[in-house]
């Protein structure tokens, strides 16, 4: 196994996060987008899974795993996904986008939720360099040694 499989694992999973990132900021740039009577900007999630197997990016498994358990990979996004929770409506009979009964339907968005979410995926984010750095300050390590 080399060192470029853990630096592909590393890699994969800081841009699955930023990824994650973009999205929430984008959720939280239209908390209050309305398109339009009845319809809002529906909060986006992004999916992801275990990346598939190669060998590129694939480390082995360890010895005494139980038979048929899965290499590690990296990580790999499956989407970005809408999510189906009701939109808010909210009463203001003035607004031009008002339905007949007065409401103005608004994002799903939860500015709680995000922000929670968004720690979540920077913790992630910097978890993922850490790891990167390690495994790059110990391939420069061994080669101070063999000079």
């Amino acid at each position: 196994m080399g060192i470029y499989a853990s630096l592909g694992i590393s890699a994969t999973g800081m841009s699955a996060q930023r990824l994650r990132m973009d999205t929430i900021a984008s959720n939280l740039a239209n908390a209050d987008s309305t398109n339009g009577v009845g319809e809002a900007y529906r909060r986006k999630a992004v999916t992801m899974t275990a990346a598939p197997g190669g060998p590129g990016f694939a480390l082995p498994r360890p010895t005494g795993s139980v038979s048929g358990e899965a290499d590690l990979h990296g990580v790999a996004v499956t989407g970005i996904v809408e999510d189906n929770s009701p939109l808010r409506r909210i009463y203001e009979p003035g607004h031009p986008l008002a339905d007949a009964e007065g409401y103005v339907t608004r994002p799903n968005v939860n500015a709680v939720t995000e922000m929670v979410d968004l720690v979540a995926a920077a913790r992630s984010f910097q978890s993922n360099v850490a790891a990167f750095e390690a495994t790059k300050n110990m391939a420069r390590d061994a080669l101070r040694i063999i000079q």
